[in-house]
């Protein structure tokens, strides 16, 4: 079996006396959606924060390809392969479609810093742009400012971001926030269209959404995990029935 792209142990982050995360392990493989679900509060975010950088770990060790990551800033993470969307959307209003992947795209060339050479002329950075846009389905939207379009493909353009860095991982933090029925139904299209080739790890509080994506779930309650395991048993789970519903009902599936 091979080496799991993500694996995680023992992850903890402590504000003052509070334990936000507590003791999380886990692990994501290509090709796999792997979904973190949990009460308000329980600490999921910030399991996203600790992976992505943008929070320091307490304790516990993150893995990405046998690479200890915990001491990496945020866009060394970006450089190593991980991408990472927001909660909220997470894009520069003001400038094209195109412009905003093209910008991610160059954030992981082999020159990103390069001042002497234009960044408009680079044939690799624009191909890769053009292809995270047509992987999200906004290649036809490419020169338009991106205030133009809706919530819900605005928060498409900010996967083709991620896309657009070329990440062999993928943290997806409440993708589906804020969307109508309509375009909840893409977005679910698209990301189960990435995961056939891409190592997920979804947060997102639409349960048909995730029952319907993840091949593995974990359930965290106050900070902790409470179950691992497939949708089927996840969803018959007496102790996760009982942090969601207060009683031990079936989730909706």
């Amino acid at each position: 079996m091979s080496e799991p792209v993500l694996r995680v142990r023992g992850l903890c982050k402590n504000f003052g006396g509070l334990a936000a995360v507590d003791s999380v392990s886990l692990e994501v493989n290509t090709g796999e959606l792997h979904a973190v679900i949990g009460p308000n509060g329980a600490g999921k975010t910030t399991l996203i924060n600790l992976l992505s950088g943008d929070q320091t770990a307490s304790a516990g060790t993150i893995m990405f390809f046998g690479m200890e990551l915990s001491r990496l800033a945020p866009e060394q993470r970006s450089r190593l392969g991980i991408g990472r969307s927001y909660q909220r959307t997470n894009i520069f209003t003001t400038f094209t479609v195109f412009e905003n992947c093209r910008l991610a795209a160059q954030s992981r060339a082999p020159r990103p810093f390069d001042w002497l050479r234009d960044a408009y002329s680079d044939p690799a950075v624009a191909h890769q742009a053009r292809q995270a846009l047509d992987a999200v389905g906004l290649a036809k939207r490419a020169q338009e400012p991106a205030l133009a379009l809706s919530h819900g493909e605005q928060r498409q353009l900010e996967i083709a971001m991620c896309l657009a860095t070329g990440p062999q991982l993928l943290l997806l933090d409440e993708p589906l926030a804020g969307m109508g029925a309509e375009e909840s139904v893409k977005m679910i299209e698209l990301i189960g269209n990435l995961a056939e080739s891409q190592a997920i790890l979804l947060v997102e509080h639409d349960m048909d959404a995730v029952f319907q994506l993840a091949k593995v779930l974990t359930v965290m309650a106050d900070g902790k995990v409470i179950a691992t395991g497939t949708p089927e048993a996840i969803r018959a789970n007496r102790d996760v029935q009982i942090a969601y519903l207060g009683a031990a009902e079936e989730l909706p599936g």
